[in-house]
């Protein structure tokens, strides 16, 4: 079966509240509650022994993963609401619970689709912004922990902006008050409670890299001449339950609009041709994917054929054969 001839039919409700499925109720319940937590904690600190703050600080972290992978990512694919106005109100909702501009996200977002974790060009640049080897040597992927760690202090909202203001002034304006709001809430629990500010900060960072290492996981392997092992994927049902089926990411590079609901079903329709692709699947979930035991090594080309003047183009050959490659994909819309 060639590739382009796989059809995923686009599933359809009659709900007047939801674009796609009533299923889709659960993910913004568990924003709202997301939210709650957030603010629930600022209430609680000043009330409650600081290692059960700490317990709470924690679970904050791995929350805003959590929320990143699953719930806002999905939002980007497939908008929750039917209605233009919810879907912006919503927006703005996560921008504050996450503690970053949802506009923004989309937009790294869909530049990481085009670039698919792609391999840096003579310049030292790449389309995917967000590339696993963008900053790593001679061709091998980023240290991983390197990666989740830097990759927050990275960011760049200027470039972000520059590139939603061609496409969109709208928009632009939109994000940039998305990020407002984000800072304007910091700032106002800060004047109210300065300590807790230096308290949340820490757990703030340690969930966003935490988000990053779960992205490292989720394309480190993968395979960029097979349009069906762009991704990498974890099965693990507990993980995929809770993260809104994030696990299902080669399915997803490969048809980013199938909807979360549907992803289990359309890689069952799939399956066969994923094996014959080689698609890599990792037991752990993403985020504990340095556990997986048949991790690859980041042996750089260079140290394999030592000596060797290698061009671009020989060293994405080079680690195509050890599934190491990177590659690119359009951002289906």
């Amino acid at each position: 079966m060639k590739t382009n001839s796989i059809v995923v039919e686009r599933i359809t409700t009659d709900s007047k509240l939801f674009a796609h499925t009533r299923w889709d109720a659960i993910p913004v319940a568990a924003t709202l509650l997301h939210c709650a937590y957030f603010f629930g904690m600022f209430y609680l600190f000043p009330r409650i022994p600081l290692w059960l703050m700490i317990i709470l600080g924690l679970i904050y972290s791995v929350s805003i993963s959590w929320n990143i992978n699953g719930i806002s990512h999905n939002f980007i694919h497939n908008p929750y609401f039917r209605s233009p106005v919810l879907n912006r109100l919503f927006s703005i909702l996560e921008s504050i619970t996450i503690g970053f501009s949802q506009i923004f996200y989309e937009c790294i977002h869909t530049q990481h689709h085009k670039g698919n974790a792609d391999l840096p060009d003579e310049t030292g640049e790449t389309v995917d912004w967000i590339s696993i080897y963008k900053h790593g040597h001679d061709g091998a992927a980023e240290h991983p922990f390197k990666y989740a760690f830097f990759s927050f202090f990275r960011e760049d909202p200027k470039t972000v902006f520059k590139e939603l203001k061609r496409k969109d002034h709208r928009e632009a304006f939109w994000g940039v008050l998305e990020l407002t709001l984000f800072v304007a809430t910091f700032v106002i629990l800060g004047v109210l409670n300065w300590r807790y500010i230096c308290f949340i900060l820490p757990f703030y960072y340690f969930g966003h890299s935490l988000s990053y290492l779960n992205g490292f996981y989720r394309h480190y392997g993968g395979n960029p001449d097979e349009p069906l092992a762009w991704g990498v994927s974890s099965y693990d049902k507990l993980y995929n339950w809770i993260w809104f089926y994030n696990g299902y990411h080669a399915e997803h590079h490969f048809r980013p609009k199938v909807h979360w609901t549907r992803m289990q079903a359309f890689r069952d329709q799939i399956a066969e041709q994923q094996r014959a692709a080689g698609v890599r699947v990792i037991k752990p979930p993403h985020a504990l994917g340095f556990l997986d035991p048949n991790l690859p090594l980041r042996t750089p080309p260079s140290s394999v054929l030592p000596g060797a003047n290698l061009s671009r183009r020989a060293i994405r050959a080079h680690l195509l054969t050890r599934k190491l490659s990177p590659g690119s994909s359009d951002f289906e819309t």
